[in-house]
């Protein structure tokens, strides 16, 4: 089970920090990513992280700006999002996946969070 938090309503050029936690014990055994899903638009891949935290990707339209990191000690990866602009408005979801993947596709992963709104505004 995934829950995503730190949604909220921040202002272009704001930072923000969204935490997805995970229950069980073999959370480090899978990669994990983010993703987010404005109205009207298909679910885009933002990021992933492998098991170890040592490998991470980004899509182009974040990289730079966002970092993804996890600390499997406490079950837990986040997303650190800085120099926000309005089209990052969008619902984020954190989402986890095992085994061989592509890892830029929804149906990559198995498991995923509810989902936290961010809305940034001008």
């Amino acid at each position: 089970q995934l829950q995503a938090s730190g949604g909220g309503l921040v202002q272009a050029g704001d930072s923000l920090r969204l935490p997805c936690a995970g229950s069980g014990h073999t959370f480090s055994a899978y990669v994990m990513g983010w993703f987010r899903q404005a109205p009207g638009q298909e679910r885009e891949f933002l990021a992933r992280v492998s098991w170890s935290g040592s490998v991470t990707e980004y899509a182009g339209s974040v990289k730079g700006r966002f970092t993804i990191s996890r600390d499997n000690a406490k079950n837990t990866v986040f997303l650190q999002m800085n120099s926000l602009k309005l089209e990052d408005t969008a619902v984020y979801y954190c989402a986890a996946t095992s085994g061989l993947r592509d890892y830029h596709l929804p149906s990559d992963y198995a498991y995923w969070g509810q989902g936290t709104l961010v809305t940034v505004s001008s």
